[in-house]
């Protein structure tokens, strides 16, 4: 009679504990902080952590957390309660993310403690801004640990009542080499023109009306180079209109998956935000050593340094006048290039991130076996 095989028992970690359990919640798709989280679940993964990611089904269509080592689990509020009940830590990214982890987590006895990261959001003087700082206090306060993206972020939590906000060091996996540039400037009709770039979703915070302005003026220079926006929403039929009334030189790709391509090809790379915090297509252009005109808001000034040419939000003509000096000075964008290189350079690395994470986790983990107490 054959025997069935002995089961395998669970990692231990070095330290002889058993693996930590972390279940990292994402609330939306966006694109700097899924890449973010798919980074660190390799890196935790790696290491003999178990990890659970919650998160839209379309993040783990387009980001694949299962294949980085997670069990995957959509962001459904009964599996997100089932999920942080048998965790270790939560740690949420953003603060709707933050928000809900932290009702996940309410009326449990021994509830693991709540990391939330704060990849971010733009300040809004409205009732929604008013909204906004209703829910960035309350997940201040629930959070045993709040990480900024950014110092201004980490300013901001412990104005909204953290207990302890640090700065975070967040990476994002470096992009394979893209093909040919050529090739793609020519899919695009650009070979004997400058082509601009810009990435993001179309909504009111990433100042598209204020680059379509800009757009208008670059319709008297010689030749007109062509912008491009990668990126899909709701503004879709406002931008639309004003490009084909005004005859402006943008074209609309839509949501794309080889922004890195488009990059790589571009002659200049624009971020004509109302607000970022450690915008992704800003370390993207250095990393690829293109030249970027990026408002001087949020955490772009601490991110870029002297690497970028930076201009006040919503000031067209400002925009406009410093991405057609760029297409005009090759050797300023070569110079640009270089800086940009070395500055991306000094930014952490996925090492460096999993190893400030692990750190929290470990810290709050020794609190909560400090808090027990022997046996």
């Amino acid at each position: 009679m054959s025997s069935s095989p002995a089961p395998v028992p669970p990692p231990v970690l070095p330290y002889g504990r058993p693996p930590l359990r972390t279940v990292q919640v994402l609330g939306g798709a966006g694109a700097g902080s899924s890449a973010h989280v798919r980074s660190l679940t390799t890196g935790l993964a790696a290491r003999g952590v178990r990890v659970t990611v919650c998160a839209p089904v379309a993040a783990e269509g387009e980001y694949d957390f299962t294949g980085a080592g997670a069990e995957f689990t959509p962001d459904a509020a009964s599996a997100l309660r089932a999920a942080c009940a048998g965790a270790d830590v939560v740690h949420a990214h953003g603060v709707r993310a933050g928000m809900r982890a932290a009702l996940a987590l309410r009326g449990r006895g021994r509830r693991a403690p709540l990391v939330v990261t704060w990849h971010g959001s733009a300040p809004d003087p409205g009732p929604l801004g008013r909204l906004s700082r209703l829910l960035e206090r309350h997940v201040a306060r629930a959070a045993a640990v709040v990480l900024g993206s950014s110092s201004d972020q980490v300013d901001l939590a412990r104005r909204r009542g953290a207990r302890d906000a640090r700065l975070a060091a967040v990476a994002v996996p470096s992009a394979p080499a893209p093909p040919d540039a050529g090739k793609t400037r020519a899919e695009l009709g650009v070979v004997e023109r400058p082509l601009v770039i810009a990435v993001g979703s179309l909504v009111a915070r990433r100042g598209y009306s204020v680059l379509l302005d800009a757009a208008r003026a670059w319709r008297g220079l010689e030749p007109v180079p062509l912008l491009v926006i990668a990126g899909e929403g709701p503004l879709r039929p406002e931008l639309t209109r004003r490009i084909e009334t005004e005859g402006l030189p943008v074209r609309l790709l839509g949501r794309r998956r080889d922004a890195d391509r488009l990059l790589a090809a571009a002659d200049v790379a624009v971020v004509p935000s109302r607000w970022e915090g450690r915008s992704l297509l800003a370390q993207e252009a250095l990393r690829a050593g293109v030249a970027l005109v990026a408002t001087e808001v949020g955490g772009i000034p601490e991110l870029v340094g002297d690497a970028a040419v930076l201009v006040p939000y919503g000031d067209p003509d400002a925009l406009a006048g410093a991405v057609a000096a760029l297409l005009h000075d090759p050797a300023r964008r070569a110079a640009l290039a270089v800086a940009g290189r070395a500055q991306a350079a000094t930014w952490p690395s996925e090492d460096d991130t999993v190893a400030q994470v692990l750190s929290v986790y470990d810290e709050l983990m020794e609190r909560g076996r400090a808090g027990r107490g022997p046996g």
